[in-house]
């Protein structure tokens, strides 16, 4: 109701050219027909198959016209309050001035009708010549009353079974959001048939066919993480803040008045778990993840990249509430040379939409080179907060270590923790965790007893081998701890890591920054 509600303040306003963006054809003519049948327009359609169409009754004779100049050449001589509606008409003006500028002039001259042309297209892929005279519209993908309607006239078919209780069944329509109609129709369609009835195992069903299909977008990708709060050693400010905020999207939350978070910043050391905290987020606040990559955003074609963009947000937007897991933040905002202004564009389209979305979506975005992040990026406003995730202390090796025994099945207890924790200074935990399968290799391939019980020893054995990051990278390891030193983000660790910070960079800060 919204779009079309939209839809009708331009065409009152007298916008003469209007393109929709959205592969959901046969939504966007029900949207129109809606309205012109409420305001009694006469509504025309052409497509390059079966040319002009009416789709409201009229006693006008219908214009005759098989190429698109001629086309608007006919809707120019029609008169009364018309909407023409042509499909896939971003066909036609590809490498053709002559329809271009027709079609800008004839954007002109409809100003003083009460005639308006909607051109519906997968893209918005529009000449520069246009921009001016066009008005760009996104359509929106279905959102949960639509969906009910899908599945509410497949399970009244004959012979359909099914058996869903009531929260089953808005389980199932929000786990169905961001797909289109037919998608939608599709899979429950597909989950109908599968197992002869409709129940609460084909929720997972759904899931997965949405995960394969939202993988198709290129930039978007839905994970199903199991990755739990006890998965994650160390790092306890940030768990606090995260377990503070568990009922942020709730109704009480609404109710109470607090705003929902917008995201947070992971920055630091490479290894120190910032993509598992963010699939830890996800699980604890029981909400659905979803991974971005901007770099698949950018494409060769003139607006391609904007228009990918544009789409991949809406989608996301779509899904919420959710978290949306922007990794290596760096590499796809750093701003490239010679590409026409694209990557400042797409990158103004995405801070403008971290800015001001409304939507439920939690971005937790991650970082390991902190000189390529636009200062613009990390200002309050579009993050809560920014957190520095350090070298792991003394307690949280050791809470890292009972982590990845756990993980491989052994009692932590059976292994001399405080000598691991001693031997592996230095180390970040994705280094004690190849410390560890490293050494359950030593102990499996043991020439005097193999596939023998790994101990100790054998892990201790396996760190001596390794040269940690700390050390190989020790500079740019050093300038990465300065930066959290010199108080641009909060530790998210408590402050024992801070001290071992500053032991690291060997400089002397003011009491201010303790």
């Amino acid at each position: 109701m919204e779009f079309i509600h939209h839809l009708d303040l331009l065409l009152r306003a007298r916008f003469t050219l209007i393109c929709i963006n959205s592969y959901e054809e046969e939504r966007i003519l029900d949207n129109i027909l809606t309205l012109c049948e409420k305001s009694a327009r006469q509504c025309y359609m052409w497509d390059h198959a079966d040319f002009f169409q009416v789709l409201m009754e009229s006693s006008a004779k219908l214009p005759t016209a098989k190429d698109p100049l001629t086309v608007l050449e006919q809707i120019d001589k029609m008169t009364g309050e018309i909407v023409f509606v042509l499909r896939d008409f971003h066909n036609c003006w590809h490498n053709q001035p002559r329809i271009i500028r027709k079609l800008r002039t004839l954007g002109q001259h409809l100003k003083y009708t009460k005639k308006t042309i909607i051109i519906t297209a997968p893209c918005s892929v529009v000449p520069e010549e246009l921009r001016d005279e066009m008005v760009i519209l996104d359509f929106p993908p279905p959102g949960p009353s639509h969906l009910k309607k899908i599945l509410n006239g497949l399970l009244s078919a004959p012979n359909v079974k099914y058996k869903l209780s009531n929260r089953e069944y808005e389980t199932m329509i929000n786990a169905s959001l961001g797909l289109t109609s037919n998608q939608a129709r599709r899979v429950f369609s597909k989950a109908i048939v599968s197992e002869g009835i409709l129940d609460h195992r084909d929720i997972d069903t759904i899931k997965q066919e949405k995960k394969s299909i939202i993988r198709q977008s290129d930039a978007l990708e839905l994970y199903t993480t199991t990755d739990t709060i006890a998965d994650v050693g160390g790092v306890g400010v940030l768990k606090n803040w995260l377990k503070m905020r568990k009922r942020a999207f709730s109704k009480e939350a609404e109710e109470y008045g607090l705003p929902p978070p917008r995201g947070i910043a992971l920055i630091g050391i490479p290894g120190t778990g910032k993509s598992l905290a963010a699939k830890m987020v996800a699980n604890l606040w029981g909400l659905a993840l979803i991974r971005a990559d901007i770099g698949a955003l950018f494409g060769s074609l003139v607006g391609q990249s904007e228009e990918r963009t544009r789409r991949a947000l809406r989608l996301v937007e779509t899904i919420a509430p959710c978290v949306l897991w922007i990794d290596e933040i760096e590499k796809g905002l750093s701003v490239g040379e010679g590409d026409g202004g694209t990557s400042m564009r797409v990158f103004a389209q995405i801070l403008s939409w971290m800015q001001e979305k409304s939507a439920p979506v939690f971005i937790v975005a991650t970082a390991n080179d902190i000189t390529r992040l636009p200062p613009e990026l990390l200002r309050r406003g579009r993050f809560d907060e920014i957190f520095f995730l350090d070298l792991p202390t003394v307690t949280e090796r050791k809470e890292i270590f009972k982590v990845h025994l756990k993980k491989r099945k052994r009692d932590p207890e059976s292994f001399d923790l405080d000598r691991l924790v001693s031997a592996s200074e230095g180390f970040v935990g994705a280094e004690i965790e190849q410390a560890v399968i490293e050494g359950m290799y030593i102990a499996f391939n043991d020439p005097k007893e193999p596939a023998r019980e790994f101990n100790t020893e054998d892990i201790l054995a396996a760190l001596r081998k390794l040269i940690p990051m700390s050390k190989s990278q020790r500079e740019i390891i050093g300038e990465l701890r300065r930066w959290l030193l010199e108080g641009r983000a909060q530790s998210a660790s408590f402050q024992e890591a801070k001290q071992a910070a500053r032991q690291f960079v060997n400089i002397q800060l003011e009491p201010a920054l303790n």
